[in-house]
């Protein structure tokens, strides 16, 4: 018996070797992949993507994509040989409500699967993705340590609804709402529970249209169309679910990963670009690129390319995860190409690339980062703390209003936030009165926290709006359940250059971390003496905010206290008491900070190496991780002051700007010190821009050099239309009287060249005519009319192509 179980166990290794199998990737228990789509081209080339990547990362047991169509779909599809599919009815248009909402088909699908597949009764684990996702690697969930009753789950920090009167309304149990989705790994048992749940708590909040609001549920749309993940959250609460949220095993391609993290799924959901290059899935939407031979999605850069575009390592990494995740949707286009039975496409450079050893090894299955691996199976029954991190979790904040001023800054900072490596969630205080926030636009901006407006104070009517910080900040810890260990609050006219960390800075519970703000003279004089108990604690300190959650608990109520306090104190206003130069009181809450802290004898760690402001002069070696441009700076005769762009709204008006900055090639190399303050300037404002451009495109607006457009908005115009005394609200309209002058000059101007050219013409015509009476007689005359043709042709040949080139400058 020995040597045929000794044989049977080598025949086992052999075949996994022979099978290119890893062995850490083979799984002790069964694990199913699902995911969920419709029979749509749109759907088909990402389940192409999806399931190329499948097989390149070895997700572990197999994989089933529940297709849902409609009869009449279903007569047309051409995809079923796209992936292992099980059918399912098409609720996209609900059958007895008529209500169409393509995504409950999600969960209707998985309650399908669970009742009619075989496959759902030889399964312990489920796997749950969707199809817009580029799988690195193997996601086995005891790994990451999910057991039942506790599944894996990313973060979808904008479901708000969780900690509001939405969770109160759709779940008995609103304490255990988690805001997740996204991906999904659970036990098979638990989704045998949760599915119906899923399904039911979805058609509720779908049907719940009163409370769709914005400020609600945080759709951005206020349309219902998350109603799904709201389901699932809901249904989950109800089953009694409590997830483990790993927020690094999936990224958005364009973010940027934490230091030290290989995340292993692509979510391909939102825009992205590398330097001019950009990708968005809807852009697709009617794509038959599955079935046309030879077409692929517009290559990215290559890998070198990206080297030079970028210096700082892991934005760097970033810029590649989003060059891998088209790379490998066009890699599996490729080979679906040739399962169609297209012809071999021509050799090009960047077939070969793909083709290449350097794209293999590049792409090749990514296991765990090794600190967030657990190294066996939880044993039944034991409750588990969730799994350790290196870093302590980060969130950070910042204060806005409704008003384009802030709008413009919140796409700045937003889109610095994303390229700058900032670990953890993000949130934007939004601070609005009822009125305003009627005619908001700006929801989509930024994930959103809506504080009621403080500007004019309920109590006293003082009109100060800078209070809203500190109010918003007390709003949010009362009203939103935090899992963040510390905070990092920052202000909106800021951009984030790289990342601010607690444990780079040293910060620490009673020991905040901020940056020096030297005007704050109160803390040396009478003023701290009035404003806190402890004036020798006072830290002249503001702008980046480190501080651990139980610090500022304790702390944020007393900073909008003695911000009020402060405010009152109109006696001590003075500029040689406060520093502030116009005597209004106006930087009542910063001293409101300072002194809040001071009562809790709360120390900073003052860090002059976080912040600088546009225009200053850099500190040699010191890679500063914030513009503050709070401040006018100037590049020779360009000069940027954020206070003139006050009413503009280069948000919604399509491909609004600012006046760009001098190229730095132009810039005076004589003085090193001047040189690197003013490409700083020149970085800070190309980056506020780029976003501007970024967003704009992700608007659908009109290509600027397609077709002239006179709704279209430049900055030149806005400047000149202020200049002129125009309201902001006209900038548009009036900016493009010009250019449509413009035109008309042009088409005019044609017409006269051309009138005159053919006036040329005419005369010499005449001319010629008049002079061929005297011409003699006989052979010379003969000659004399060849050599009067030939000149005559020639002068015609000469003239055409002067007609062409004037003709060509009048059309520009």
């Amino acid at each position: 018996m020995a040597k045929p179980f000794a044989f049977f166990i080598l025949v086992i290794f052999w075949v996994g070797l022979v099978s290119g199998q890893t062995p850490g990737l083979q799984a002790p228990y069964r694990i199913h992949t699902l995911f969920s789509v419709e029979c749509q081209n749109y759907f088909d080339w990402q389940t192409v993507g999806f399931m190329h990547s499948f097989d390149k990362a070895r997700q572990p047991g197999p994989v089933t994509r529940l297709l849902s169509c409609t009869e009449e779909e279903r007569k047309n599809y051409k995809g079923m040989d796209l992936a292992p599919t099980l059918e399912v009815p098409s609720m996209s248009k609900h059958p007895k409500t008529g209500d169409w909402y393509p995504a409950i088909n999600k969960p209707a699908g998985i309650v399908h699967w669970l009742k009619h597949s075989k496959d759902a009764d030889n399964v312990d684990w489920v796997v749950i993705l969707d199809a817009d996702m580029i799988l690195r690697g193997p996601i086995i969930p005891w790994e990451l340590g999910a057991e039942k009753g506790h599944p894996i789950a990313a973060y979808y920090g904008y479901l708000v609804g969780c900690d509001n009167i939405l969770a109160k309304l759709h779940t008995t149990h609103p304490e255990l709402c988690d805001k997740v989705g996204g991906l999904l790994a659970m036990h098979i048992d638990d989704l045998r529970v949760l599915a119906p749940l899923w399904l039911s708590k979805t058609e509720e909040v779908r049907e719940d249209k009163a409370h769709w609001a914005t400020n609600i549920t945080g759709d951005i749309y206020g349309k219902g169309w998350i109603s799904e993940m709201y389901g699932y959250s809901f249904g989950a609460a109800e089953a009694g679910l409590r997830h483990k949220i790993n927020d690094d095993l999936m990224i958005y391609p364009g973010y940027t990963p934490r230091p030290g993290v290989e995340p292993i799924l692509l979510h391909y959901g939102l825009t992205f670009s590398v330097g001019n290059w950009s990708f968005s899935k809807l852009e697709h939407h009617e794509d038959g690129i599955v079935y046309e031979c030879g077409r692929l999605f517009p290559e990215p850069p290559y890998p070198r390319e990206v080297k030079l575009m970028e210096s700082d390592p892991n934005k760097r990494r970033g810029l590649f995860l989003s060059i891998e995740c088209i790379n490998t949707m066009n890699e599996g286009l490729l080979l679906q190409h040739a399962r169609n039975g297209c012809p071999k496409p021509k050799w090009s450079k960047y077939l070969s690339f793909l083709k290449s050893k350097t794209f293999a090894e590049l792409t090749k299955p990514k296991l765990l980062t090794p600190p967030r691996i657990q190294a066996e199976p939880t044993k039944e029954g034991k409750e588990i703390d969730e799994y350790k991190r290196p870093y302590p979790k980060i969130h950070t904040l910042f204060s806005t209003e409704c008003t384009s001023y802030f709008d413009w800054q919140t796409v700045g900072f937003m889109h610095s936030f994303h390229l700058s490596g900032q670990p953890g969630n993000i949130t934007r205080l939004l601070s609005c009165t009822d009125e305003e926030l009627k005619n908001y636009k700006g929801h989509d901006l930024a994930p959103t926290h809506y504080v009621p407006s403080m500007s004019r104070h309920p109590l006293t009517g003082d009109w100060y709006p800078a209070i809203n910080k500190p109010a918003a900040v007390v709003h949010w810890l009362n009203h939103v359940d935090i899992d963040a260990e510390y905070i990092v609050i920052l202000d909106a006219d800021m951009i984030l250059r790289g990342p601010i960390t607690p444990w780079e800075f040293k910060a620490a519970r009673g020991r905040p971390v901020s940056t020096p703000y030297d005007y704050l003279i109160g803390c040396d004089n009478e003023l701290a003496k009035l404003h806190t108990r402890h004036p020798e604690a006072c830290d002249k300190v503001g702008g980046v905010i480190i501080m651990h959650i139980d610090d500022l608990r304790e702390f944020a109520l007393l900073w909008l206290l003695k911000t009020e306090e402060v405010r009152a104190d109109k006696a001590h206003y003075a500029t040689n008491i406060t520093g502030d130069i116009f005597e209004s009181g106006w930087i009542s809450e910063m001293y409101g900070y300072s002194f809040g802290a001071a009562e809790l004898n709360l120390r900073h760690l003052i860090s002059s190496e976080i912040l600088i402001y546009p225009g200053y002069v850099p500190e040699p070696g010191v890679k500063y991780r914030v513009f503050h441009y709070g401040l006018e700076f100037k590049v020779g005769n360009w000069s940027f002051d954020k206070a003139k762009w006050r009413e503009a709204d280069v948000v919604n008006n399509c491909w609004s700007t600012f006046p760009d900055p001098p190229d730095p090639s132009t810039l005076e190399q004589t003085d090193e010190s001047l040189l690197q303050r003013d490409l700083l300037s020149i970085e800070c404002a190309r980056t506020l821009n780029e976003a501007l451009r970024l967003h704009h495109k992700r608007r659908n607006c009109p290509d600027p050099n397609a077709v002239s457009n006179p709704k279209l908005d430049t900055a030149k115009d806005i400047t000149t239309s202020r200049k002129l005394g125009r309201s902001s609200g006209n900038d548009s309209q009036e900016s493009s009287e010009p250019k449509a002058k413009d035109g008309l000059f042009s088409t005019l101007r044609f017409w006269i060249i051309l009138l005159w050219v053919f006036s040329g013409l005419g005369f010499m015509l005449v001319m010629l005519a008049v002079c061929s009476r005297y011409a003699g007689n006989g052979s010379s005359k003969g000659k004399s009319i060849k050599n009067r043709r030939r000149a005559y042709t020639g002068f015609l040949k000469t003239s055409g192509r002067d007609w062409q080139t004037r003709k060509s400058d009048a059309s520009l």
